[in-house]
């Protein structure tokens, strides 16, 4: 018998495709798990962002691998689950190709929207709060559409080798290869938690503040309605946030030794 769909299901930076493919194939399988489980009794899915360490989408090339994943959200999404997914700052040059040919929704930017009566703040989390002007600056860089262009011109073997080059350098990658967590979240200091505190004066009516991107699991109160969920990642943590229009919690799935 069916469940009920009583609840609506978020999870974020799984970076797959890194360290290389046999780990990453792994970690997609136990996505894939997940995905299986959660969709018994899914309201909606979201997706917050860094669903690949690397992607870009060429007009007639698809990028390889990643075939299981694509035909499972194709499953869920013809179900009728309303599947969502946030670009991340390592997948930002995702265009239209899941929508196409996963029906999955996808957001450029930040999301305002009610959830079973809750209001929700919804965004990978990328160049908001304070600082990192680097990246802000690097970022329009990179959604240039005259930059895409260019790219586009490379052949795929070399821009995706480029790409996962880059990304294979990266804090994320080495945090796998060392297996070790790398705590760089320090809640004075956050700047998600310090942008959801600021956005939560000039927002009043928002109850979460929902992002990827930070990669540590937690669940802060900002004020005294709102609650930042930073939902940790799919490299050490495997956890995802459930929303049962009661209450927010943060769950963890499988044990790493599973693989």
């Amino acid at each position: 018998m069916e469940l009920t769909k009583t609840n609506i299901y978020f999870a974020s930076d799984f970076h797959l495709g890194i360290p290389e493919g046999k780990s990453s194939l792994l970690r997609e399988k136990k996505l894939i798990r997940w995905l299986s489980l959660v969709e018994k009794d899914a309201e909606a899915i979201y997706l917050m962002g860094d669903l690949f360490d690397f992607w870009f989408e060429y007009k007639t090339v698809v990028p390889r691998g990643y075939t299981r994943l694509f035909s499972k959200l194709a499953e869920i999404t013809e179900k009728g689950i309303p599947v969502h997914f946030f670009k991340g700052n390592h997948d930002f040059w995702a265009f239209n190709y899941l929508n196409e040919e996963a029906g999955v929704t996808i957001h450029d930017d930040f999301q305002e929207i009610t959830l079973k009566g809750r209001r929700f703040f919804l965004a990978h989390g990328d160049g908001l709060g304070p600082g990192d002007h680097k990246y802000k600056f690097l970022k329009k860089i990179f959604l240039s559409k005259f930059n895409q262009f260019l790219f586009r011109w490379l052949h795929p073997d070399l821009g995706t080798k480029m790409g996962l080059y880059f990304s294979r350098g990266s804090r994320i990658s080495n945090m796998i290869k060392q297996d070790k967590d790398e705590r760089f979240f320090l809640a004075e200091k956050e700047i998600l938690l310090i942008f959801s505190k600021e956005m939560a004066v000039k927002k009043p009516e928002v109850d979460y503040f929902v992002f990827g991107h930070r990669h540590i699991p937690s669940n802060i109160k900002v004020s005294e309605k709102a609650s930042c969920i930073i939902l940790g990642d799919w490299v050490k943590h495997f956890s995802y946030g459930k929303f049962d229009g009661e209450t927010f919690e943060i769950n963890f799935f499988e044990p790493r030794e599973q693989g």
